[in-house]
């Protein structure tokens, strides 16, 4: 008997942290899009800002936002080395053990993750050391905060807990997701639209990215950490029901990026009269979203399905952004925000035991008031201290030179006196 938990003790332990790695590469997939995404000359700055991030989350949470959500969870081991016991049974797996350092691992690189959502939407016009003030403030208590309502079980303000009130969310449609692009969307009302975005007559203006490749690379990274993202929130895989499960999920989670690929690409055909690379890249990644809610429960046809709406429904809504001047250049808020809600709806469809639609509404609107509430707040202080946006000649001549000072393409660019 000892042998068998000591066995399952290291397979999910062992599988907890290449999952959180998988999510962790899921940085660079982030990176590459949003570099591929923007102009040449803003392209340093997005690396600078992306690889920051993910060292000051995984700081933050460290510090005091792991003890945030999970109540005191990491002064125990994280301060006083007590690394060796099991770790706490999370989630649906009630047989599930893995060591503590490892579920802060898994942890950290969702903090990160949503900061990440952040970083694109706020591209090509946000000081550096703005973006990374709010980083602090985001992963060190917003975030965990949102997380201890939902994930930690802990009561919304003493008000109600969502659990009881029929909210579930798999692995983060909501809560990372939809609470990344509620932040996002905070600070892009603030900071303004990029100049040269909108023409004077509020038509939306083209700017094409500058690396296209690059674009797709982290499309295909973010593909590929997602199964990480999803696979690890089922917290084992040592007995064959978990191990049924993960592989249930797996599937399901390629089929809907599949299934938000083909329809945004499709849609864009027909609205657009061409194949638009940028709308299918996004569809794909909607898709992920939309089925991240609750990855165990559809057949993959459902999930497939699933994956489409999330693909129509992305382009659909950075149209309509557009339209209402909100300048978000990776379409962030869209992919992540609006299709995290569509994720959470859907859950009650195929998972009716765990989740109610009332309950998915409620969760929602806890997570997006709060993490917009909060962030906007926070966005507003950077704002009246030390300024958020560059200056018109800096946002002209690219964030590059002015904030790292360095050009990312020196050899590709014109040289600057």
């Amino acid at each position: 008997m000892e042998i068998t938990f000591e066995l399952g003790y290291a397979l999910d332990t062992f599988y907890f942290l290449i999952c959180g790695a998988l999510v962790m590469w899921m940085a660079a997939g982030f990176t590459m899009l949003e570099a591929g995404l923007v102009r040449a000359k803003n392209t340093t700055e997005i690396l600078t800002k992306n690889v920051s991030l993910y060292a000051i989350a995984c700081i933050m949470y460290m510090v005091c936002g792991y003890a945030i959500m999970y109540k005191g969870g990491a002064s125990e081991w994280l301060f006083l080395g007590d690394i060796m016991g099991s770790g706490a049974v999370a989630g649906g797996e009630e047989n599930a053990t893995y060591a503590p350092s490892a579920d802060f691992f898994f942890q950290v690189v969702f903090v990160a993750t949503a900061m990440s959502i952040v970083s694109g939407a706020v591209a090509e016009r946000m000081k550096l050391w703005a973006f990374l003030a709010f980083t602090v403030v985001l992963t060190g208590f917003i975030y965990p905060m949102e997380g201890a309502w939902t994930w930690g079980g802990e009561s919304v303000f003493g008000l109600y807990t969502l659990g009881d009130l029929g909210f579930s969310d798999f692995a983060g449609s909501g809560i990372v997701h939809m609470a990344g692009a509620s932040a996002a969307l905070a600070g892009v009302l603030l900071l303004g639209a990029r100049k040269g975005k909108y023409t004077a007559d509020g038509k939306a203006h083209a700017i094409p990215g500058a690396n296209l490749p690059l674009a797709t690379l982290g499309t295909f990274i973010l593909w590929m950490g997602w199964f990480g993202f999803n696979g690890g929130s089922v917290l084992a895989t040592a007995s064959v029901e978990s191990a049924n499960s993960v592989a249930v999920v797996f599937m399901n989670t390629n089929a809907a990026a599949a299934g938000g690929l083909v329809a945004a690409l499709i849609l864009a055909r027909i609205l657009f009269k061409k194949a638009d690379l940028t709308m299918a890249l996004n569809g794909a990644l909607a898709g992920l979203v939309a089925i991240t809610a609750e990855p165990s429960t559809p057949s993959p046809l459902q999930a497939t399905l699933f994956g489409a709406l999330g693909g129509i429904l992305v382009v659909f809504s950075i149209l309509a952004l557009d339209k209402a001047k909100i300048d978000d250049p990776v379409g962030a808020i869209s992919v992540h925000g609006v299709v995290g809600l569509l994720g959470l709806l859907l859950v009650p469809v195929t998972n009716p035991e765990a989740a109610t639609f009332s309950g998915q509404l409620i969760g929602a609107a806890t997570i997006f008031v709060w993490v917009f509430g909060t962030s906007f707040i926070v966005w507003a202080i950077i704002k009246a201290v030390i300024g958020i946006r560059v200056s018109d000649e800096e946002e002209f001549e690219g964030v590059d030179m002015s904030e790292c000072g360095l050009e990312a393409y020196p050899d590709f660019t014109t040289s600057r006196s």
